[in-house]
């Protein structure tokens, strides 16, 4: 017969362990979403280097610090350009672990040299919208008002995806616009807007809303037209392969999707 005392014992265990299965269900997530804790890779360390586009210089910086965070013993070292001069680099042998194209089409020229490790995965998608000045003093609407007299426009190079997205965008429109500058990544046509020496620039959504502060964004519909594809992969000569495959896994896990969600990037 089990005594009064013994049964106490034993109501007071259950009592323990239900709580300590609570706690390890629970996870706290802080660098990620919620009851979604970081990804780890128990052994990864040392440096990670990963060419990255500009345009996810805001979202890969954050992310590189949590996943930094998330794996003690890493540095993660971006180098933010256009994707097809990074790519250029890359099949010149510049040593990198992660390549994160802002196209397929620059993403192609590292994996038919033969640079990349497996097959690149999409890991977000982006638009542009027309950045233009505070209060946009010009009026631009849309589209055909970059065409007006006295609009002066920047472009990215044809050549790079944010160039090659406003060229499709432009032809859908019907629109010729004949820009007072090319740039060869997003930042720099952005940053003509921001200095004043445009009216106006096509860039990514993304990149109009890290600069906020300095810049209105205008949507335009033919942006639905342009739509572009991020791949990411890890290179084939990596310096630091498991620190690498760790990278892409952390950009591709929920952690790494919050971050490109609240930077304005949407879902694959």
């Amino acid at each position: 017969m089990i005594t009064r005392s013994v049964r106490g014992i034993v109501a007071g265990l259950a009592v323990t362990a239900l709580l300590a299965v609570g706690a390890c269900g629970s996870g706290d997530g802080s660098t990620g979403s919620v009851g979604a804790p970081a990804p780890t890779s128990p052994g990864v360390s040392g440096d990670v280097t990963v060419f990255a586009a500009a345009s996810l210089t805001e979202a890969f910086t954050q992310i590189g610090k949590d996943f930094e965070a998330a794996n003690p013993g890493t540095k993660v070292t971006f180098s933010f350009a256009g994707s097809s001069a990074l790519a250029t680099q890359i099949d010149q042998g510049a040593p990198a672990d992660v390549f994160a194209s802002a196209a397929p089409a620059n993403m192609k020229t590292v994996t038919d040299a033969g640079d990349a490790e497996g097959q690149p995965t999409v890991f977000a998608k982006n638009q542009l919208v027309i950045a233009v000045a505070k209060g946009n003093p010009k009026g631009v609407q849309g589209l055909p008002d970059l065409s007006r007299s006295g609009v002066k426009v920047a472009l990215c190079a044809e050549q790079v995806p944010c160039g090659a997205a406003a060229k499709k965008a432009l032809a859908a429109s019907g629109t010729t616009v004949t820009p007072v500058t090319q740039e060869q990544d997003v930042k720099a046509a952005l940053s003509k807007v921001t200095l004043g020496e445009v009216d106006a620039a096509l860039v990514y959504r993304t990149d109009a809303k890290s600069a906020a502060g300095d810049v209105d964004a205008i949507e335009f519909p033919e942006s639905a037209q342009a739509v572009n594809d991020y791949p990411i992969v890890v290179l084939k000569n990596a310096p630091n392969k498991p620190g690498a495959q760790a990278f892409v896994e952390y950009v591709l896990a929920d952690n790494g999707a919050k971050v490109l969600t609240d930077a304005g990037f949407q879902a694959p």
